[in-house]
């Protein structure tokens, strides 16, 4: 029998609402003013130089940098879905904070842009551009689109489906793209850039395919299948995906693998198409298969324990529960991955921490990376719980009405 996710999920909840959905980062280095003070850290060697080392630090000195807490949309948004069930599931006693959750996501939608659409909260460097603080991302944006479908859907709100229609339609007009081979993908981080990352690919897909199933517009579908079809075909013999088609991206982890099979899933739901389902099915195989320690510690990487990362420990939570009519053994797994991460990784202030190494683990808060996706995963496997004990008395009275 799965422990009760319930405690640890209304303790996270308490600690998120308590901090106003604000804190620090894994990727917010830049937020530093001192790189603005001194300009010979302003350029790309000390922006990625101070960025991976606060990300790599055991001890948060942001606080010395003066590096501000900040509420991000993609972690709004993972709130706003959880929020939604939670409330569904009537656990949130009258306090339901969905709607001023929406309200912070329409504040802090990207300036200087005619559509609905979202950055991060941190300018971020990558190894050639700078992505300016609140710059539409695709990933921030097919986030914060999703969670406000899904609030359309349970508050009737048809603004909100609005918003969703205009992410999409930015999606199409400024990220979707097909190279002179035909070959049909979306931009990412910035528009205009034709790097091929597969992890994008199939979350814009899935989200354009759910704008098709409510619209019935045919301008979604069409993209969707082109690149979901296109990094369908990029899917290893062994049923793994690289990160993306560049050599310097040819790593497999965790969580992308994960979203890769899960908007593969939703594609299929939405356009009503079984063409996929073979990919699913390897590519879930080789999941379980390499992401896994016997004792239900999480991998970050295919072929290497460490660092063990909180956000994986999230995802691997959400896909095993997804899929979990694919594999028997999929709830003991769920089972073992949630006791390891409570016993390793949770701080009875109601928080989870950052990475377990093998020499320490950052205790770090991280309220997108860490709270977020963990508030996300413990309130799906509530939602299971909850949902597993009504059909089991519906079982029980039906059996006791027929006896």
């Amino acid at each position: 029998m799965l422990p009760d996710p319930k405690p640890a999920t209304l303790k996270l909840l308490e600690y998120c609402c308590a901090n106003n959905w604000s804190g620090y980062d894994p990727y917010d280095a830049l937020n530093s003013p001192l790189l603005k003070a001194l300009p010979i850290l302003d350029s790309r060697f000390p922006r990625i130089a101070l960025t991976q080392f606060l990300k790599r630090s055991p001890l948060n000195v942001r606080r010395f940098l003066a590096i501000p807490k900040t509420q991000n949309p993609k972690a709004l948004a993972l709130f706003l879905v959880s929020c939604l069930k939670l409330s569904k599931l009537g656990l949130l006693d009258g306090n339901d904070p969905s709607r001023q959750l929406i309200e912070r996501l329409v504040a802090l939608r990207s300036p200087t842009t005619k559509y609905w659409c979202w950055g991060y909260s941190f300018p971020w460097q990558t190894r050639t551009i700078v992505v300016p603080c609140f710059a539409p991302s695709l990933v921030c944006t097919t986030f914060v689109a999703e969670a406000l479908l899904d609030a359309s859907e349970k508050l009737n709100d048809p603004h909100l489906l609005e918003m969703a229609v205009s992410a999409g339609q930015y999606i199409l007009d400024e990220l979707y793209y097909t190279d002179e081979d035909g070959v049909a993908s979306f931009s990412y981080p910035l528009p205009r850039l034709s790097t091929k990352v597969h992890n994008a690919n199939f979350l814009a897909a899935a989200l354009l395919a759910r704008l098709f199933h409510h619209t019935g517009d045919e301008k979604f579908l069409t993209p969707a299948l082109r690149s979901a079809r296109y990094s369908n075909s990029k899917q290893r013999d062994d049923g793994s995906w690289p990160y993306g088609e560049l050599a310097s991206q040819q790593w497999i982890d965790n969580f992308h693998t994960g979203y890769n099979l899960s908007g593969l899933r939703s594609i299929s739901r939405y356009a009503k198409t079984n063409e996929f389902d073979e990919s699913i099915t390897i590519g879930f195989e080789f999941y379980r298969a390499h992401f896994f320690r016997e004792d239900g510690a999480v991998r970050y990487f295919h072929n290497r324990t460490y660092p063990i990362d909180i956000h994986c420990v999230a995802q691997s939570l959400l896909t095993l529960l997804e899929f979990r009519d694919m594999h028997p053994a999929n709830l003991s797994l769920v089972g073992s991955v949630y006791e390891w991460a409570i016993n390793h990784m949770y701080d009875e202030r109601g928080f989870f921490y950052y990475r377990v190494l093998p020499y320490c683990t950052i205790r770090t808060s991280y309220m997108r990376w860490s709270q977020a996706w963990m508030f996300r995963a413990l309130t799906a496997l509530t939602e299971h719980q909850t949902s597993s004990a009504g059909t089991m008395q519906e079982t029980t009275a039906r059996e006791h009405v027929s006896a």
